[in-house]
């Protein structure tokens, strides 16, 4: 019995380091300007699996993240301006983060974690942070329509 116990044991604790090995980290740049125009993160969409975290970087200066909207008993957050932020992104869902100073220039950015379990949830919640926005107005939009 002490054997089997053992082997038992052994497995799970095997199965545990597996999982933790293979998390990943995942960094976004905060940037004046970038692939998809001025004020963004870059990527601004992003897809990673449960338990990853992701870095957000101030590249450039003047910027934080902020989270707006998280899946229900997802982390939220609220970096500094010029502060790293990093997260560890364990609830599945969509999660949607600005930069608070220039969030009206549309300056936002979007993970998905594993399954987007709250995709209705947050398509509403980005219509009425989209209508704040003074450029840039379908940058949410594109970025939402890239979830799977």
């Amino acid at each position: 019995m002490m054997k089997i116990s053992h082997l038992i044991m052994t497995g799970l604790l095997s199965t545990a380091a597996c999982n933790v090995a293979f998390a990943a980290e995942h960094e976004v740049k905060m940037l004046n300007s970038g692939k998809d125009g001025t004020m963004v993160f870059e990527p601004g969409f992003l897809k990673v699996a449960a338990g990853d975290t992701v870095k957000i970087v101030p590249t450039d200066a003047g910027h934080n993240a902020s989270s707006v909207i998280t899946p229900e008993g997802g982390e939220a957050w609220k970096g500094a301006i010029g502060e790293e932020v990093s997260i560890k992104m364990d609830k599945e869902g969509i999660y949607i983060y600005v930069c608070d100073p220039h969030a009206m220039m549309a300056m936002v950015g979007v993970v998905q974690v594993g399954k987007a379990t709250n995709l209705e949830a947050a398509k509403k919640s980005a219509k009425d942070l989209s209508a704040k926005f003074v450029m840039s107005k379908d940058r949410l939009d594109k970025y939402l329509a890239q979830v799977k």
